[in-house]
């Protein structure tokens, strides 16, 4: 890689396009040469991420929501691994998803932007945020969570309740229950 984040957008539909020709706004990401239409949504970033078909289950969420993933290396897979594509079935190809090199590349992606960190020793539930369009939330890797240098950085870390002698949820599962209360905050806007 030369640094540059890598842009796997799926080929413009219908929807986009025309939401894009009516005045749909476009991005420049930071260290990209690339325009991509700016989120609707929320912004999903999975920092190193380990199991795939945990990462193939938030890419089908993507596809759902019309949330954009990033994927920030090293990744515990190839994009190419058929754990991966099985959880992702046929989703994958719809959806908009960036892989960075690292983490300070993704960061620079979001510049002015408000960034969650979702960790088990989060200081304010999930629930008590008021989300909008555009929010990043980062979750860490399935074995370790997120390092300190990302925590500091944050808006807030978020956790989800769970029973006092619970460790942690798996990935996936933490992914959509953050964004569906997101979503609901929103109205589900953009939802059919």
């Amino acid at each position: 890689m030369n640094g540059q984040p890598v842009l796997l957008l799926a080929a413009f539909r219908t929807a986009k396009s025309e939401r894009l020709l009516g005045g749909g706004k476009l991005t420049r990401f930071a260290g990209c040469d690339k325009f991509v239409e700016e989120s609707e949504m929320f912004e999903i970033v999975l920092f190193e991420p380990e199991i795939p078909p945990n990462t193939g289950n938030v890419m089908r969420l993507c596809a759902n929501t019309g949330c954009r993933l990033h994927l920030v290396r090293p990744l515990g897979f190839s994009l190419s691994d058929k754990q991966l594509e099985r959880a992702g079935m046929d989703y994958r190809s719809d959806i908009d998803y960036l892989v960075h090199d690292d983490w300070e590349r993704c960061r620079a992606t979001f510049a002015g932007r408000r960034l969650y960190a979702v960790t088990t020793k989060g200081t304010q539930r999930h629930d008590q945020i008021h989300y909008k369009a555009g929010d990043v939330i980062v979750f860490g890797p399935e074995t370790r969570g997120l390092p300190p240098q990302i925590l500091s950085q944050s808006a807030a870390q978020l956790r989800l309740p769970m029973l006092p002698a619970s460790r942690s949820l798996n990935l996936a599962n933490a992914v959509a229950v953050v964004i569906y209360e997101a979503w609901r905050q929103l109205d589900f806007a953009i939802a059919g």
